[in-house]
């Protein structure tokens, strides 16, 4: 026998619940793109947060260990993927030692993630000028590019800095990428000088806010021994 039909207040409760369980999926996945699995999927993990909080601390540790975050950038939250690679494949990982002969010319470098909407500056400096005992020229600019479309390569940007190749003299040298996500299609504010240049007054002054990946390599002088 077929079961009665459901009163009608509680079809209209459940239209609502349905409604509110949107809204808070929503709001959930506009935190982060890590959150943006399935909620049923969310409730079998309990330790949803912990695995969260230890994936975040995977990807900016390295940043924190090499004094990026804290002497260029403050500390932020990972929300787009960036590839750096300079020919043929040399992959940029956070402390990898790479030769100044190695990255003569710019990398290509990827944007995985945002919309092709979505905007992008890219910053490339290095804080250890003239030596990293006493970096009294920090930072030095080598690079940057406005207005990348996400899910992009630096390419289909704006080049306003040209690339300079690095040439470290004194020690090793921390060169650090970063990126940015812009309000809008900007007129970017431009130093006048690649010496003294501060990340944090870029962003401020272009209203860029905090970035949303960074990656940084070391290098130092290369002698004719090694570069044979």
């Amino acid at each position: 026998m077929p079961s009665p039909p459901a009163p009608a207040f509680l079809s209209t409760t459940g239209y609502v619940l349905k409604q509110y369980y949107c809204l808070i999926l929503r709001a959930i996945n506009t935190l982060h793109p890590l959150l943006s699995l399935p909620l049923h999927l969310l409730l079998l993990l309990p330790h949803y947060h912990t695995l969260v909080a230890k994936m975040y601390s995977r990807m900016v540790e390295p940043l924190v260990i090499g004094r990026v975050i804290g002497e260029v950038l403050d500390s932020f939250y990972p929300s787009v993927k960036m590839c750096v690679t300079y020919n043929p494949n040399k992959l940029v990982l956070n402390g990898l030692e790479l030769s100044p002969s190695a990255v003569s010319t710019k990398p290509r470098v990827e944007i995985q993630g945002g919309e092709m909407r979505t905007f992008f500056t890219l910053v490339m400096t290095d804080p250890d000028v003239p030596g990293p005992s006493n970096p009294y020229l920090r930072e030095h600019l080598h690079w940057v590019v406005t207005d990348i479309p996400g899910t992009t390569d630096a390419s289909f940007g704006t080049e306003v800095i040209s690339y300079e190749s690095p040439l470290p003299n004194i020690g090793i040298h921390r060169y650090v990428f970063v990126l940015f996500k812009q309000k809008r299609r900007s007129v970017v504010n431009l130093p006048t000088t690649r010496d003294y240049f501060n990340t944090r007054s870029f962003a401020e002054e272009n209203e860029l806010n905090l970035p949303v990946t960074a990656v940084y390599f070391n290098a130092q002088r290369e002698t004719a021994a090694r570069r044979r």
